[in-house]
């Protein structure tokens, strides 16, 4: 079985209005080659839904499940006390609470309402937990978990970090060169 051919990692978010961030997951994801199934299941509009998903994420044989939700954000805890899939929770502080307006709401707490609600689960359903809005990291810590199943993609994650190493030392060179005023100035132009 490859990650290329058939998804192996379910992408699931409480509202549309969350995929500003969890789309950064799949970024990740699709960069390393891996398939995934991007879905929308609200823990508490659509809790059946919830157990639906959990049955059909098992059949479908996903390996990881990254879940986004906001604010009182029960999706990620949800989700895992019904599978025994491994689940990485996204803690989101922007979020649309589906009243009539179309402006985005912010969490009250700066998305740490969110982020203690993933990251405090009970003993016995575990949930990973990455930081506020880091979809992101959350994809590459799905590609580190298929890593120890698919040696290609060990590979290529010491590529990616080569990569960023090498970012690093050619943003620092340029730095030394330009002084750090003027390398400001010139990175975050307004």
């Amino acid at each position: 079985m490859s990650y290329s051919r058939k998804p192996l990692v379910g992408i699931i978010m409480g509202s549309s209005s969350d995929s500003k961030i969890m789309h950064s997951a799949a970024t990740a994801l699709d960069e390393f080659g891996i398939r995934h199934e991007d879905q929308i299941v609200s823990a508490h509009r659509t809790p059946t839904r919830l157990l639906d998903y959990a049955k059909h994420a098992e059949k479908q044989g996903f390996k990881i499940i990254i879940a986004g939700a906001g604010g009182s954000a029960h999706l990620p805890g949800m989700i895992a006390s019904h599978t025994t899939i491994p689940v990485i929770g996204v803690p989101i502080m922007v979020y649309n609470d589906k009243t009539n307006s179309d402006k985005f709401k912010f969490s009250a707490f700066g998305g740490l309402d969110a982020l203690l609600s993933i990251s405090e689960m009970p003993t016995g359903s575990p949930v990973v937990t990455v930081g506020v809005n880091k979809a992101a990291n959350a994809g590459l810590y799905a590609v580190k978990i298929l890593a120890n199943e698919f040696p290609e993609l060990k590979n290529k994650l010491k590529k990616h970090k080569e990569i960023q190493h090498k970012s690093v030392l050619k943003e620092s060179d340029e730095m030394k060169k330009l002084g750090l005023a003027r390398f400001a100035s010139k990175k975050f132009k307004k």
